[in-house]
């Protein structure tokens, strides 16, 4: 049981990673998008497009590593928290965890009699673990990473605002617009199919969502830049 917990809190962290880095990604592509539709709406100077576009790179990337790793910190602290709250019940009364562990596993289809061997086993060995998984359903070995969370927020977010970035920046003049729309669609349909299929979703319609969103936030943006 153990090995299998620590196997999904293993994999829990690798796909808190990479839903960090697929969002990371498609809020670096509309958030740079957004900028720089709205810079080229109000001047022509490439060099001012491209300078906006970088700003916004970086500082959405950064922002976003920040945020993520408030989150997952705070998801962290709320953890340790638990286990510390399990600490003192171990301590006050230790027959009712015991209790704990032996319902649990007659709640499994265990006998009485197994039952409390297998809890009296675990509790003379690794009381906390033992008790902080059978409450919780947590593995005191595998806490979230807040981390790891956000470099690959950091990194994912930077990647994703790269595309229209590169595309306005190189495309030739009379076809930056639609080199960047082009660049935009196609990122955003990939973030959308990434986050479907980690999400265990539906990947069409994620794809059809984040398209939409994409071209709406090109549209309002290039119109606000026209308008100011």
């Amino acid at each position: 049981m153990n090995m299998k917990k620590k196997t999904k809190m293993s994999m829990d962290n690798k796909l808190n990673m990479l839903r960090a880095g697929v969002l990371g990604a498609n809020d670096g592509i509309l958030t740079v998008v957004g900028v720089l539709f709205s810079v080229v709406a109000a001047t022509t100077n490439p060099f001012i497009i491209f300078i906006a576009g970088l700003s916004d790179l970086l500082s959405c990337a950064f922002s976003m590593s920040a945020g993520e790793y408030a989150s997952v910190s705070s998801q962290r602290d709320t953890e340790k928290a638990a286990v510390g709250e399990e600490k003192l019940r171990l301590k006050a009364d230790p027959e009712a965890e015991y209790e704990l562990v032996a319902n649990f596993y007659m709640e499994k289809g265990v006998t009485e009699e197994t039952a409390h061997q297998i809890a009296r086993s675990l509790m003379d060995t690794t009381p906390l673990k033992t008790a902080v998984d059978v409450r919780y359903d947590m593995d005191l070995d595998e806490y979230l990473t807040p981390w790891g969370a956000a470099i690959s927020s950091l990194f994912s977010a930077a990647l994703g605002g790269v595309f229209p970035l590169v595309a306005m920046t190189l495309a030739p003049s009379d076809f930056k617009m639609q080199a960047t729309i082009i660049a935009t669609v196609f990122s955003v349909a990939l973030t959308g199919f990434l986050s479907s299929k980690l999400g265990n979703g539906l990947p069409k319609k994620a794809v059809i969502r984040n398209v939409i969103v994409g071209i709406i936030t090109m549209f309002i943006h290039y119109y606000i830049g026209k308008l100011f």
